[in-house]
């Protein structure tokens, strides 16, 4: 819905939906008339009056000539129900125009009972100089059908206005309830559409009882006709009224099947002022809130890693500490980065290193691992913690030996080199409780580092003896063990491997299988 005050002439609606409305409510209201004239000209007691015939040829005159004067009114007067005007509409028109909107219903119907109250008043006093009996008939027939048809107009504007109420309420959700609420709506609706045209039943018996003037056969047609019309405006009634409570809550259960199914992009029109229309807000901020969660979520998941994530989100992960875990180590370093960086501008290292760590992610994420930091120019990857695998220093190696694979084949401009080592470590979050990060902290994350650096002066993948010995036989027979060397930092020497020349790069097995 458009800006009330840009709309032409104030109007808080839109033609069609104005259109619409005054269609359905006059068709309404003539079909109403049109079964109280019948009602009240053939079927109700008319008492002592000596030319029938006359009588109803003037009162269809005055119900033609009612219907002609009160149509145009009606219509006028609804017309002003839903237009800006005045100084407090020019203060505030988005106020204003959700009162209007929200209210209208309940508007249309006052204007239409006084219409309905003037045809009352009207057809008593002209029916009178024929018979009072008549005239009181005639009153009690026009009140009971006016009852009715005022309900069901208040049933089909709500209903037509619920798109401007959607709009309306979308960026002000129902706070407080001012109209019928879920509880007093159906009983209200049932009194107006059922009751009043049972209570106009038994007025017309009581009525046959107290003047003894109506015959069986008469009073047989009364009931009948009555009872029908009763029927008729009571069901209207009811489905109308199930139907504005049962609409938001179906709304409502198919966003959350839609939800259940992972659509977190769902929300549902909030055009109830009720208790209903305050479920459609609270399902949709909910809805904000898991895609707010889901947002956070991802990013989170991207920062430490989609495994860390899930670990955290399904535990206590604020602890500080961890757990000593047999995990495999992946570290790998970019060669002539430092050179690099000084040679070319700024926005172009970026580009080279985001190439070059998107497939350090892929090789390593297809074996199961995650990347536990990226540390300038160079990649820390872990396998076996948070999440366990089969066999942790496998699944290193074959990532190892595809990423070099990879590394060749789509970046052969660069050089990188690649160190696997594995064993015994601690797994878990390191830091201050105000800032901390899953981390792991081990002999085997410092022996991948120096094995990186072997593995950058001499070109390719080095892995450590241990990372052989850890792994299956049919990865371990993938790796050819050479000499030993002293690492730099450290004391002992360590058992170094390199991938089988005719295996490496060509015979990349897949993803190893997880628990």
């Amino acid at each position: 819905m458009t800006d009330p005050a840009l709309r032409p002439g104030g109007y808080v609606l839109g033609l069609s939906v104005r259109l619409l409305l005054a269609v359905s409510v006059v068709v309404a209201n003539f079909g109403g008339a049109a079964i109280v004239f019948a009602l009240s000209a053939w079927v109700v007691p008319q008492g002592q009056v000596a030319d029938v015939t006359a009588v109803r040829l003037l009162n269809t005159a005055l119900v033609i000539g009612y219907l002609l004067l009160a149509t145009p009114v009606g219509i006028l007067l609804g017309r002003r129900i839903f237009r800006l005007r005045g100084r407090a509409a020019r203060r505030d028109p988005g106020r204003r125009a959700r009162r209007i909107v929200l209210y209208g219903p309940l508007r249309l119907v006052v204007m239409l009972a006084v219409l309905w109250g003037g045809a009352v008043v009207l057809f008593g006093l002209v029916n009178l100089r024929f018979s009072w009996r008549l005239a009181l008939s005639v009153a009690e027939t026009i009140t009971v059908g006016g009852i009715a048809t005022v309900a069901l107009s208040y049933l089909l504007s709500e209903r037509i206005l619920r798109g401007p109420a959607s709009v309306i309420l979308a960026g002000q959700p129902p706070r407080s309830r001012a109209l019928p609420g879920v509880l007093l709506r159906p009983v209200l609706f049932w009194a107006l559409g059922t009751a009043v045209p049972v209570i106009g039943l038994l007025l017309g018996g009581v009525s046959a009882l107290v003047f003894q003037d109506v015959t069986v056969d008469r009073l047989a047609v009364m009931i009948l006709a009555i009872g029908t019309a009763a029927l008729f405006a009571g069901i209207l009634t009811t489905i109308g009224a199930a139907r504005a409570a049962a609409d938001p809550v179906i709304a409502v259960r198919r966003a959350m099947q839609r939800v259940e199914q992972g659509d977190l992009e769902v929300s549902v029109p909030v055009y109830d002022h009720t208790e209903l229309g305050r479920l459609q807000a609270g399902f949709n901020t909910m809805v904000e809130g898991l895609r707010e969660r889901e947002r956070i979520r991802d990013l989170f998941g991207r920062h430490v890693g989609e495994d860390v994530a899930r670990a955290a989100a399904a535990a206590d992960g604020s602890e500080l500490g961890g757990e000593v875990r047999r995990v495999a180590v992946l570290f790998v370093d970019l060669v002539g980065s430092t050179a690099m960086a000084a040679e070319r501008p700024p926005a172009e290292v970026v580009d080279v290193l985001n190439r070059f760590f998107a497939i350090v992610v892929e090789s390593v994420e297809r074996h199961g691992g995650w990347i536990n930091k990226f540390e300038g120019d160079a990649a820390l990857a872990v396998f076996g913690a948070p999440t366990p695998v089969r066999d942790p220093a496998g699944c290193a190696l074959a990532a190892a030996r595809e990423l070099a694979d990879q590394l060749a084949a789509r970046m052969p401009e660069t050089a990188a080199g690649i160190g696997v080592s594995a064993g015994d470590a601690v797994a878990g979050n390191v830091g201050d409780p105000r800032r901390y990060e899953y981390t792991v902290i081990g002999d085997p994350v410092n022996e991948a580092a120096r094995l990186t650096d072997l593995a950058k002066s001499r070109g390719g993948v080095v892995a450590s003896g241990a990372a052989l010995d850890l792994a299956d036989e049919a990865e371990s027979q993938r790796w050819v063990r050479g000499e030993p060397v002293v690492l730099r930092g450290r004391n002992a020497p360590t058992e170094i491997a390199t991938p089988r020349a005719e295996l490496n790069l060509r015979h990349v097995p897949g993803m190893i299988e997880q628990p």
